[in-house]
């Protein structure tokens, strides 16, 4: 059976995860980063506990903390039923397990939950959405984007890729978007026409091959430049 989610879940990732998802070397840490459609990732406050700069925006942080652990928790059963009626989509090696997948997702999104509203009175936390963020140009080095475009190209449409990521290169010198796949890890169709559309403004655009793989043929990232 096909993954179909109605609308975008909350889905925690860590920061291990982030920076085999991203490539992030110590020097791409050390840079001001944006972390968009971070959800209840605990990528921020690993981040912030090890000195470094990130700020994650996400339309979810408009609720308060109880409201969102009430949402992630509506969501998590329903996430794990549909991964597992779908294994052979995905990789079980450094995850062995359903159940395993879903003890580290909880895990890293409990340390969002506790850190919330600390970091949101910090200003870590920013309520906000592609394709308008409540930035001004060039706030930060790096953009990140973790499962949210591509992933849901059945939800969001090649018009709102193309405005999202004129807006992420409005904010950002540099952008890396992961993964290149759809729900169904599938290469979303988008994909194609969001890197000639980067291309033919001028920018640099490239794919890399990252160290990250749970989708099966999920390994990849768009990485987009200024020049």
């Amino acid at each position: 059976m096909p993954v179909k989610y109605k609308n975008i879940v909350p889905w925690g990732r860590s920061f291990r995860e982030y920076v085999d998802m991203f490539h992030l070397s110590d020097e791409d840490l050390n840079r001001s980063i944006l972390g968009c459609g971070d959800g209840p990732a605990s990528f921020n406050y690993e981040m912030t506990q090890q000195g470094r700069l990130v700020v994650s925006v996400d339309p979810v942080y408009s609720f308060d903390r109880d409201a969102i652990e009430k949402r992630i928790y509506g969501t998590y059963v329903e996430v794990l039923e549909q991964t597992k009626a779908n294994q052979d989509k995905f990789v079980w090696e450094n995850i062995s397990s359903v159940e395993e997948l879903g003890r580290i997702r909880m895990e890293s999104m409990k340390l969002f939950l506790d850190d919330f509203e600390a970091g949101k009175q910090q200003g870590r936390y920013v309520a906000g959405e592609l394709p308008e963020l409540p930035f001004a140009d060039g706030s930060f080095d790096m953009a990140l984007v973790s499962h949210l475009l591509f992933l849901y190209s059945e939800q969001l449409s090649l018009e709102f890729h193309l405005s999202a990521v004129d807006e992420l290169l409005r904010v950002a010198g540099e952008v890396r978007i992961f993964p290149l796949l759809d729900l169904n890890s599938r290469r979303s169709l988008h994909v194609d026409e969001v890197i000639d559309y980067v291309a033919d403004k001028g920018y640099s655009v490239r794919e890399e091959k990252v160290k990250y793989e749970f989708q099966k043929g999920g390994n990849r990232m768009l990485k987009m430049l200024k020049c």
